[in-house]
């Protein structure tokens, strides 16, 4: 954690070495937070960049008193993803299902390829919501949050954030028909 203070201190100071350390330092973190929530490589090293840009330009306005920094990164990416989901690019662009699987490996794939089907209908539902309950349901699900954590980087009660969660997990059941998504979903969470 001090390391990570250090660095933060030095890049608000302009420290470009600091810089390239604490992208380092978070970088896989992050990345594969996207990645689950997008399951696209290339989407998701864009959008991690882009979120290490935003992290970045707006470092001065970090406040540790208020959030990790860790909480306030992936705030930031978060905000990302949403945008992004929102974006006239994404509402226009085809759907392309990558198809990277050797031969042998049918079951797999096809395994791969349902779960895939399954949260791309997930997030269509998710990507409806206020940012808000997104940002609960992305934090929990693809962050590996706790509900207190999600509470404290939200500024909500733990109370709440679990009723804007399960009440986000019953909306989402009610508008795609997934055999047991529910029971699946719950027992992972």
């Amino acid at each position: 954690m001090e390391k990570i203070k250090e660095w933060i201190t030095k890049v608000k100071k302009g420290d470009h070495n600091a810089a390239n350390q604490l992208v380092s330092f978070y970088y896989k973190d992050l990345y594969a937070y996207i990645y689950r929530q997008t399951l696209n490589k290339d989407l998701a090293m864009d959008l991690t960049q882009e979120a290490f840009i935003s992290m970045l330009r707006s470092i001065h306005s970090y406040d540790e008193r208020k959030a990790s920094f860790r909480t306030w990164l992936y705030r930031i990416a978060t905000y990302q993803t949403i945008d992004y989901y929102r974006s006239k690019y994404y509402k226009q662009q085809p759907i392309v299902t990558e198809i990277d699987h050797e031969l042998g490996q049918e079951e797999d794939f096809t395994l791969k390829l349902e779960y895939k089907e399954e949260v791309e209908r997930i997030l269509a539902v998710l990507n409806t919501f206020e940012a808000s309950a997104q940002q609960i349901f992305r934090l929990k699900l693809f962050g590996e949050y706790t509900f207190a954590e999600i509470a404290s980087a939200t500024g909500l009660t733990e109370s709440t954030v679990k009723t804007k969660f399960y009440s986000t997990v019953r909306k989402i059941g009610s508008n795609i028909a997934i055999v047991d998504w529910k029971q699946d979903f719950l027992s992972i969470c």
